[in-house]
């Protein structure tokens, strides 16, 4: 018995319906695309653990600049 007391012939037979069905060049897209998007998802994850704290330091103070400039552009408009 294999998972979940399915055998290997039951999963070898819906191997076989699932390629007759969608083809073995679209389970190759498939299966690329899904890579991907994972590999997209672990980097995206991961972006904040490898900043030093002089990076992150860095970061903070250029989104300070940037909504002080914002917010005298604000400042500005409400006036005129």
């Amino acid at each position: 018995m294999g998972l979940g007391g399915i055998s290997i012939w039951q999963l070898l037979i819906i191997l076989v319906i699932v390629v007759m069905i969608f083809g073995t060049k679209r389970l190759k897209n498939l299966g690329g695309d899904l890579g991907g998007a994972i590999k997209g998802f672990r980097s995206a994850m991961g972006d904040g653990k490898d900043k030093t704290p002089e990076q992150v330091e860095d970061s903070r103070a250029d989104n300070t600049q940037a909504r002080e400039t914002v917010d005298a552009d604000t400042d500005i408009h409400k006036k005129s």
